[in-house]
């Protein structure tokens, strides 16, 4: 079938995107579902800094590729195999598909899925195949097995997850990313408990779910990290109990006299090396650093060692934030339901497909946390 999908030519094109125009809307034609595999009609997909650094070249990826990762939408067709999806089933996607078979999947860690994270890296679903392709028959790579910057996508049954049809699309595919990272990163690889003490670092839509994920899990003390002070007025409305502004040459300090020597707990989104460099400084003797961002793949932390075995540190890395997706998507879901995960705050606007680039440049610019592009029915 013939779809419109925004593609990715080359990485690396100069800013603003509004006038480079790196993402181009094309018609592609996309193949059907194979086994294990299912025709989504995308309803919504954000705008997430995981495809700002595919556009940038700080990820590298295979070219040329359509992008989007963080999408919900609706069953239009499923593949043989696939026996628990109809079509007009609401899914959200997520983009590390789990085969269920590797020794981290069996060990109950999905997002660390062998044969998916190789899928991912070539730019193919997780069977391998490669369903988009141009007029004169060359191929398009999927982007984490989404793609999801179209009006439709063939995606893995394995990147899926059914959700209750009432939430509304635009909400619900925010938590294929957003809302799984960092809500995640708190709940699952922190393990938050009532009474600690939070730092965040970096309040885009990973950010501030993270925020909503210390408040969910009754941390005592959170403080919300970040260079716009819309940003930070928006996590204290979360939640946050403090804000610091990260421009501040005494931001460390700051946070160390709020939390009386160092938080329980610092989490780093900005995805740059200073911002994790700062996330370890502002950590208690016997804390924990945790990052989900994602610099460029040659940076490298320094960590002092005799800190780190003296003073019982800890740094982890979250990805997807330690999630098992047919478990906590759910949750998460049912929690906004009840009013007390209010990831509606997170969006800040929806844009048409025609107007991608344009809404990237103002991701860049760091004044919006979520814009979604939306798809008519």
């Amino acid at each position: 079938m013939k779809i419109n999908a925004a593609v990715l030519r080359e990485m690396g094109a100069p800013k603003p995107y509004a006038v480079s125009q790196p993402l181009r809307i094309e018609t592609l034609e996309l193949g059907e579902p194979g086994h294990d595999e299912v025709l989504v009609r995308i309803a919504a997909a954000g705008l997430c800094h995981s495809d700002l650094s595919v556009i940038n070249g700080s990820r590298p990826r295979p070219m040329p590729m359509a992008l989007g990762h963080e999408a919900a939408g609706v069953v239009v067709k499923t593949g043989a195999g696939v026996r628990d999806l109809v079509p007009g089933d609401h899914v959200i996607m997520v983009f590390m598909p789990s085969c269920g078979h590797c020794l981290p999947c069996a060990e109950g860690r999905p997002a660390l899925c062998e044969p998916g994270a190789a899928a991912n890296g070539r730019g193919s679903l997780l069977s391998g195949a490669m369903l988009l392709e141009r007029e004169d028959h060359s191929a398009v790579h999927h982007h984490l097995g989404v793609s999801a910057f179209a009006d439709h996508a063939v995606v893995s049954r394995h990147s899926l997850v059914k959700v209750d049809p009432s939430i509304p699309l635009e909400i619900a595919a925010l938590f294929g990313c957003a809302v799984l990272t960092g809500m995640g990163a708190v709940v699952n690889t922190a393990q938050v408990s009532a009474g600690q003490s939070v730092v965040v670092i970096g309040l885009g839509g990973v950010g501030l779910a993270a925020v909503l994920g210390a408040v969910a899990s009754g941390a005592a003390q959170i403080i919300a990290v970040d260079l716009s002070e819309d940003k930070m007025a928006l996590a204290r409305e979360l939640g946050a109990t403090a804000t610091v502004n990260a421009g501040d040459a005494d931001a460390v300090d700051q946070v160390r006299a709020l939390t009386r020597g160092g938080a329980d707990f610092a989490f780093e989104f900005a995805g740059v090396l200073p911002a994790l460099e700062r996330a370890w400084k502002m950590t208690r003797r016997g804390g924990t650093t945790i990052t989900a961002g994602l610099p460029p793949p040659e940076a490298a932390l320094g960590v002092n060692v005799v800190q780190l075995v003296a003073e019982e540190r800890a740094l982890k890395g979250s990805y997807i934030g330690t999630c098992v997706p047919v478990r906590d998507i759910p949750r998460y879901v049912e929690l906004y339901q009840l009013g007390r995960l209010p990831v509606d705050r997170l969006m800040t606007g929806t844009i048409p497909l025609s107007e991608i680039n344009e809404g990237f440049d103002r991701l860049h610019e760091g004044s919006v946390v979520r814009l979604v592009v939306t798809f008519g029915a």
